[in-house]
């Protein structure tokens, strides 16, 4: 899979070298045991700082290769990738706990190979210089990247933004989430095997909070891209500020899944379920929040139930698992205080709930939980809870849902069910988020990522991340007026 030697050192200047200092490590859990898999090193304010130095060395020679010479590098890279996949997707299920069968083989582990060939294809029809009257407008490299990034669609989350990062010519620190350290070495090892220059790509493991601010705050660090809690967004955020660094954030999310009236109402409730409890309802964009017409309600509960029932929750090496663990500990004990939350709120629990899962004595597993007569104010709707579970809320009209569904602080995603995509598309235009799902449409690989109000800033994926990582230049006179 991964060498355990590289988990005890940092990859570095082209190189995996040692810790500068005995700043310890950490063991790293396996979700679906709650036993120790292995264990890291962790990273010190030495460890940053050479990591960041050998970036900056190396950036300038970077930056002025051709296009043409970073398309080959990134067309290695997707070989190597390619060759590494069955390694990758076991890292994934080993440190965050993702089904091997249903989600790591097919979606986890090759959702990074998918982002470094949408980033060749962008790279291809991108417009880095073009003629404005007689002023040349370029885009240049942005120049040391520091990106930080989490562990529940770890590989996915990282390669969106590596890769635009190699294709504009960026150098790159990555600072994975210490819950999710085995993925990010791998791709350390694809990167180098696949001949990426010394100093270009570097890690460096570590405790999030230190070596992040370490990162936002380091002179030689141009921008800083962080996909993480709001609480972690704000804190780099501030200190990046000191330097004015350029600062791309994806944060968290409450979605909203309006089923209209005029809805099939079993595919609807069916999809918005299904979509909800994948990878155990810790993806940011989940549709969390169901609105449903209120004289449906009884429908819906049963409906959801049935689906809940169907899912099958367990070790995520077994073939016919559904729903795995909680990726760790701490986000199993907040998952549960949540569920206890909503009871004690009011909700109407329809299934699932704090008890453990049949089957799973160990690790850190959660019942596909739905709450139902979910009113829009209780906690379980307003706060991100990164599980498996579902607040169904009754709505009156459909102004009444889009309401409901705008009145968030978050505005990352949303879906919209109706009799019809064009209905559909038209309560979508009303909705404030950064994107919307239609009638059960899936994720586009190629389309921006990224939401509106505390959901964050900036966008990722195509063509829309490669304009975080350039930067703009206007070369006056360049051509003769007419």
């Amino acid at each position: 899979m991964v060498s355990a030697e590289h988990l005890l050192n940092f990859y570095i200047d082209g190189q995996w070298v040692a810790p500068a200092s005995g700043s310890g490590g950490r063991d790293v859990i396996n979700p679906a045991t709650g036993e120790v898999s292995g264990h890291i090193a962790f990273g010190s304010a030495e460890d940053v700082d050479r990591a960041v130095q050998a970036a900056a060395r190396a950036f300038p020679r970077y930056a002025a290769w051709p296009l043409a010479r970073r398309i080959e590098l990134l067309q290695s890279i997707c070989a190597e990738f390619e060759r590494r996949l069955p390694d990758m997707a076991q890292a994934i299920t080993l440190e965050m706990g993702a089904p091997l069968e249903a989600l790591s083989r097919p979606v986890q582990a090759p959702v990074g190979l998918w982002h470094f060939q949408t980033a060749i294809q962008v790279a291809k029809q991108f417009e880095f210089e073009r003629m404005q009257g007689t002023t040349q407008i370029v885009r240049e490299p942005v120049g040391v990247c520091a990106l930080v990034t989490p562990w529940n669609w770890p590989i996915n989350q990282i390669v969106c933004k590596v890769a635009p990062a190699l294709a504009t010519g960026c150098a790159i620190v990555l600072k994975p989430s210490q819950n999710a350290p085995y993925s990010a070495a791998v791709l350390a090892e694809i990167l180098d095997a696949a001949g990426v220059p010394p100093g270009i790509f570097n890690l460096v493991q570590g405790e999030g909070a230190k070596l992040g601010e370490l990162l936002a705050g380091h002179p030689l660090v141009d921008m800083v891209s962080l996909t993480g809690s709001n609480a972690a967004g704000a804190s780099l955020a501030k200190v990046a500020a000191d330097s004015a660094k350029r600062v791309s954030l994806e944060l968290g999310g409450k979605s909203a899944n309006i089923i209209l009236p005029s809805a099939p109402l079993r595919e609807a409730v069916t999809h918005g379920v299904t979509t909800m409890m994948g990878n155990a309802g810790q993806t940011c964009a989940a549709p969390s929040r169901m609105l449903v017409p209120r004289a449906c309600i009884a429908e819906v509960e049963a409906l959801a139930k049935e689906v809940c029932d169907s899912l099958l929750v367990g070790d995520p090496l077994d073939v016919g698992t559904h729903v795995g663990p909680i990726a760790n500990e701490r986000q199993y004990r907040r998952v549960l205080d949540m569920i206890d939350t909503g009871m004690a709120e009011g909700a109407r629990l329809v299934v699932g709930g704090m008890e453990r899962p049949e089957g799973c004595p160990n690790g850190y597993y959660v019942k596909p939980t739905v709450f139902s007569q979910v009113d829009n104010s209780m906690t379980i709707a307003r706060e991100e809870i990164f599980g498996p579970v579902l607040a169904v809320i009754p709505y009156d009209t459909v102004d009444d849902a889009v309401r409901i569904a705008n009145d968030s602080p978050y505005g990352l995603s949303g879906y919209v069910f109706g009799g019809s995509k064009q209905e559909a598309a038209g309560v979508a235009a009303r909705l404030r988020t950064g994107m919307v799902h239609l009638n059960g449409a899936g994720v586009d690989i190629a389309a921006p990522w990224g939401g509106y109000k505390q959901s964050g800033n900036g966008r990722e994926w195509g063509q829309w991340g490669f304009e975080e990582f350039l930067e703009t230049k206007a070369i006056m006179g360049a051509a003769t007026g007419a």
